[in-house]
């Protein structure tokens, strides 16, 4: 036991991860979070890649501030801002956040399937882009994202009776958004 002893004295501790390493943790672990979030706060999927792709280079020069643990809730408050930013360039060279560009779709038996799923993530995302700023997020990670309301006060670093109210008013936003759609539907039809 000794020898052990003067030998991990005597190397450096291997458990201690490299920033390299730490960043490509994270990487791995939450590009998927980080990509659906960056979607869902309002950035249109051709540009998805380059936001959630920012992020990541915003953490990595703010490795040091960030804490052990807090991963995931300084990706998503970065997203926000990345996505804000997203949505006001493109805006500013006039290109709509929620364009409607149909996609290839691979002919299969289940087509209709296909382009039913694919109208109704237009939908939606056109749906949570109508929610304001303060509330779109809250909804997202908790409707979406299916965190919990204390998970979602430490992500954003929120008292819990904030979250509450914001998800409780976006639900109400949301379900007029989709009477009014539904009005709109049964009118026409």
């Amino acid at each position: 036991m000794v020898s052990e002893t003067r030998l991990q004295l005597a190397l450096p501790a291997r458990s201690q991860a490299t920033p390299e390493d730490r960043l490509s943790t994270m990487f791995h672990h939450h590009y998927d979070f980080v990509w659906r979030s960056v979607r869902r706060l309002g950035v249109p999927e051709d540009a998805a890649d380059d936001a959630a792709q920012e992020v990541f280079v915003v953490a990595s020069r703010k490795l040091d501030a960030i804490d052990a643990g807090k991963e995931k809730a300084f990706l998503f408050g970065t997203a926000i801002r990345v996505a804000a930013d997203t949505r006001r360039a493109l805006q500013r060279r006039r290109q709509s956040p929620c364009s409607e560009q149909p996609e290839p779709v691979d002919a299969t038996p289940a087509l209709d399937d296909l382009v039913d799923q694919k109208r109704a993530r237009v939908i939606l995302d056109q749906l949570i882009a109508l929610l304001p700023e303060d509330t779109r997020p809250v909804f997202v990670l908790y409707e979406l994202e299916g965190m919990t309301m204390a998970s979602i006060a430490s992500c954003l670093d929120l008292p819990a009776g904030t979250v509450a109210s914001r998800l409780r008013r976006a639900r109400e936003l949301f379900a007029a958004q989709v009477a009014r759609l539904e009005a709109r539907s049964t009118g026409h039809g």
